[in-house]
């Protein structure tokens, strides 16, 4: 069934001084000199469309001024700022990790002295919403079932995770170099198919552990063995304040606790992407200094 998104913001044109600030701040409106006046609710809705796998998300606004030479720059904005981190296990870095970008199209009319616009969003996701129900109640079953309980520490619930995830999951090596298989790198594939590849380790062990409470990432970039760089993904945890590295794809083939909370001096095989890096990444996931007293396996 097709389900559409109808939104009617009220644009104005910053550089005219009309209308009210925004509550909602993204840095490109200043760059773009347009502004939505409540951005905060367009995000949020195309957020929650995304969250339903909505295959399209209308926008409809009106503007004093032709923003056809904008207008790609600004829906680049609004959908970044709808995959930012929120405080559902379904958004954030789950949403981000398992959609590969989207179409955009509009059209115009004028009426009024005004522009009247409509943008038309089709995102491409790698699950449908039927699987996403299926990867929910699984999540459940799966939660109900760890050996933890209220008491449990966040280190014994990354230890429960990871574990589950190394028991049950297998590395996906058929679709492995498959570009258009997109479903190896999901939650869905890691949990319903019990087969993935370290994008869908890495997303299952976000969404389970933000399910428990305990902070999380998913981090993309590069890694190395053999003398072979290719890309990868893996977990940034937080535990006790401080955050460290988890890669479960890698800790299934050791099992030695090589790859579980480990501090940036253990973790050098690994190169975040650019977005993961830089003075603001850092303050807001402050890396821990050591590992040592949460290595699995004593030295």
């Amino acid at each position: 069934m097709k389900r559409l998104i109808a939104l009617c913001l009220g644009a104005c044109m910053a550089l005219t001084g009309c209308g009210r600030a925004p509550k909602y701040h993204y840095d490109v409106r200043q760059d773009l000199g347009i502004y939505f006046t409540n951005a905060d609710a367009v995000i949020e809705s195309i957020r929650e469309a995304m969250h339903r796998r909505d295959w399209q998300i209308t926008i409809s606004y009106s503007s004093h001024q032709d923003n056809m030479e904008v207008i790609g720059t600004l829906v680049r904005e609004l959908m970044e700022c709808a995959l930012d981190e929120t405080d559902s296990p379904e958004e954030g870095d789950y949403l981000r990790q398992q959609y590969g970008g989207y179409e955009m199209r509009y059209h115009y009319r004028r009426e009024d002295e005004q522009y009247l616009y409509e943008i038309y969003i089709q995102p491409q996701y790698y699950t449908t919403a039927e699987q996403e129900c299926a990867v929910s109640e699984r999540v459940q079953e799966i939660l109900d079932d760890l050996p933890i309980c209220r008491t449990s520490t966040d280190v014994e619930k990354v230890e429960a995770v990871c574990s589950y995830l190394c028991d049950h999951v297998q590395y996906d090596e058929i679709h492995a170099k498959n570009p258009n298989h997109h479903l190896k790198s999901t939650a869905y594939a890691a949990l319903i198919q019990k087969r993935a590849v370290c994008q869908g380790y890495a997303v299952t062990a976000y969404r389970l552990l933000r399910e428990l409470g305990v902070g999380v990432r998913v981090i993309t970039g590069t890694a190395e063995k053999n003398g072979v760089t290719e890309p990868h993904a893996w977990n940034l945890v937080c535990v006790d304040g401080a955050w460290y590295h988890l890669d479960v794809t890698w800790e299934q083939q050791s099992r030695d606790g090589t790859y579980f909370l480990r501090s940036d001096a253990n973790f050098t095989d690994h190169q975040r992407d650019e977005m993961y890096t830089g003075a603001t990444f850092d303050e807001q996931y402050p890396m821990a200094a050591d590992d040592t007293l949460l290595h699995k396996k004593e030295n």
